[in-house]
């Protein structure tokens, strides 16, 4: 029995809404398609950077016969947690922790304060040469450090500064150390987005140039502060380069730059194992303890600061 189409009913608007429903059901079913297959590629880029990380850690837990099984890949048949304990004592893990501290906290201190205020500077006052000097910061940030470090090598040699932190942490104070010129851009950016309307309230409310950044322009700048720190404290945390060329003395090398003192304990392993001194065997696993006591301040560090990181780098517009 057929049912009569309504008066006034079109007999094309059942096909109509038929279509309708069938292109909204393709129109899902590629959406669906479309995020399963990113969701795929996401998980696939996401191991190439996790493995490294997850075979670091597997590793440093790995005994000594684990290591040499082949058969043992991912899952240790016995946990030595024993190889943390030896890479600590290679490391000399406190005092060097120490020296790491030292060098990577003041040297970010003084990156954000005296960055901060050279791009205020560069930000807020016209001046004769401001593009030039711009460009000269620009360009600091395009040579390598290699290119200058011979006449600053000699430079703090006539101080006295060698076999000491200050070659590394008395730069920044002054705008430049590693990658200042970077700290400066990020903040001039942000500068250069404040209205100047608060600059104009401050004056009519008798603050000069100076307790107006300190009072209402620092407040302000948690963004470029954030990311400033992040970034220096990364950086300088990992540095191997400038400590292995301006300190010589063992006991005042930061963490990270006695991991080879973990590799040349390698070497002897054959020799702990023939004289039974196993307390003091330096395996694979010792190296990749030591790898991890190493990065483990850093990595604890970012996840604190990472939502902060992430917004900041989007408010400057800093893409690395």
């Amino acid at each position: 029995m057929k049912t009569a189409a309504l008066p006034g009913t079109p007999k094309s608007a059942g096909v109509g809404s038929a279509i309708r429903t069938l292109m909204d059901t393709a129109y899902h079913r590629r959406g669906l398609a479309f995020r399963v297959v990113l969701y795929f590629l996401m998980l696939v880029i996401s191991f190439v950077f996790i493995f490294p990380f997850l075979y670091m850690l597997v590793t440093s837990i790995k005994s000594y016969g684990d290591l040499m099984d082949i058969s043992v890949n991912w899952i240790p048949r016995e946990f030595r947690l024993e190889n943390y304990a030896i890479a600590a004592s290679y490391l000399g893990l406190w005092s060097h922790f120490l020296n790491s501290l030292l060098i990577t906290g003041l040297s970010s201190l003084g990156h954000v304060l005296v960055c901060s205020l050279v791009a205020y500077g560069f930000s807020r006052f016209a001046f004769r040469g401001r593009t030039l000097l711009f460009m000269l910061v620009i360009f600091s940030i395009l040579i390598p450090p290699q290119v200058m470090i011979l006449p600053q090598y000699i430079n703090f040699a006539r101080l006295g500064w060698i076999n000491s932190s200050l070659p590394i942490i008395v730069p920044t104070f002054f705008g430049y150390g590693l990658r200042g010129g970077l700290y400066i851009f990020i903040f001039r950016q942000f500068f250069n987005g404040l209205p100047l309307s608060l600059e104009d309230a401050a004056q009519v409310d008798g603050y000069g140039f100076f307790p107006t950044f300190v009072r209402i322009v620092l407040p302000i700048s948690l963004s470029p502060i954030l990311v400033g720190t992040v970034l220096s404290v990364v950086w300088h945390w990992n540095d191997y380069y400038e400590p292995a060329i301006y300190i010589s003395k063992i006991e005042r090398l930061p963490l990270p730059s006695m991991l080879p003192a973990v590799l040349n304990g390698l070497r002897d392993y054959h020799l702990a194992v023939l004289t039974n001194q196993l307390d003091r065997l330096v395996t694979d696993g010792v190296i990749m303890a030591a790898i991890t006591i190493c990065i483990l301040p850093v990595f604890l560090f970012y996840i604190v600061a990472q939502k902060g990181f992430i917004t900041g780098i989007e408010r400057t517009g800093i893409v690395e």
